[in-house]
């Protein structure tokens, strides 16, 4: 398949005709993009699925080689058999917001790692080490603006920032990494949200074996934000507040009860992002 748009989108014309009711993708890291949109431009309902969950599937029916070739024809038994949900997929300009905060990311990790090498850094290298931090502290506040640029010009996206922010612990950070990588927030019931961010408890039984509740898969960065939005937020957000201390009363570890804040945080959010209604404290919480 050609790697330019363009390309991709000649080709979908021309095979549109004999394509399937559903294509179905894997997710490469961003490059499954391009084919996505052409393929959604041209009218075709696309799904992009995990490669983890094919790959279990492959194993599941027994198929462990690899190549392309089987590749191609595990994800098509796996599309048979699954039938996994066509999803709209964000517009140009969602795209390029999630582009720079994944870029923001980047730069915050390089930084870390760069601060972290001047402990043992020589005084040759020690200068150049400084000199890439500050370059890179400034890149960072470029990323900044940026982004707030982009939020505030977008009337839809400043509305939702606004509602968001109006939550306590919720700052220009979390709110724009929730707006990137979430635009579902708000417009799924409360089930399916927490399931699609991963931080919905899931089962571990056996017979009368009852395992420990775990969180995992969903979206990894998402819960990265929310987590630092619920470290905040258990101080000054009374509901979260009383909610985290009665799990710590009941013998909860503080991970799982911060992780139950996270929870009920994405929650609220999905509820104000919904009614387009500002968080409000409720009167019964003040002085709590």
């Amino acid at each position: 398949m050609p790697n330019d748009e363009g390309g991709i989108a000649a080709l979908v014309a021309r095979r549109a005709p004999l394509a399937p009711a559903l294509v179905v993708l894997e997710a490469t890291g961003g490059r499954e993009v391009p084919a996505a949109a052409a393929l959604a431009a041209a009218g075709l309902p696309v799904a992009v699925v995990n490669p983890r969950q094919v790959r279990d599937f492959a194993r599941a029916v027994g198929q462990l080689a690899k190549t392309d070739a089987l590749d191609a024809q595990i994800l098509a038994r796996c599309a048979e058999v699954v039938r996994p949900a066509p999803r709209a997929l964000p517009d140009a300009d969602a795209q390029v917001l999630a582009a720079v905060v994944a870029r923001r990311r980047q730069v915050l990790a390089m930084r870390t790692a760069e601060r972290q090498r001047l402990g043992t850094a020589r005084a040759p290298v020690r200068d150049r080490v400084c000199a890439h931090v500050a370059w890179l502290e400034q890149e960072l506040a470029d990323l900044d603006d940026d982004l707030r640029r982009r939020v505030r010009e977008s009337p839809i996206w400043r509305t939702k920032e606004d509602l968001l922010r109006s939550g306590p612990g919720i700052g220009p950070v979390v709110a724009t990494a929730l707006l990137a990588e979430l635009p579902e927030l708000g417009a799924l019931d409360r089930k399916r949200l927490a399931a699609l961010v991963g931080v919905a408890p899931l089962n571990r039984d056996s017979g009368t074996l009852r395992g420990k509740r775990l969180v995992w898969g969903g979206r990894g960065r998402v819960r990265t934000a929310l987590y630092m939005a619920a470290l905040v937020a258990v101080r000054p957000n009374p509901l979260l507040r009383a909610f985290y201390a009665r799990l710590l009363r009941a013998g909860k570890a503080k991970k799982v009860a911060l992780t139950a804040g996270m929870h009920k945080l994405l929650l609220i959010l999905n509820a104000v992002v919904r009614a387009g209604t500002p968080w409000r404290q409720p009167a019964a919480a003040v002085g709590t």
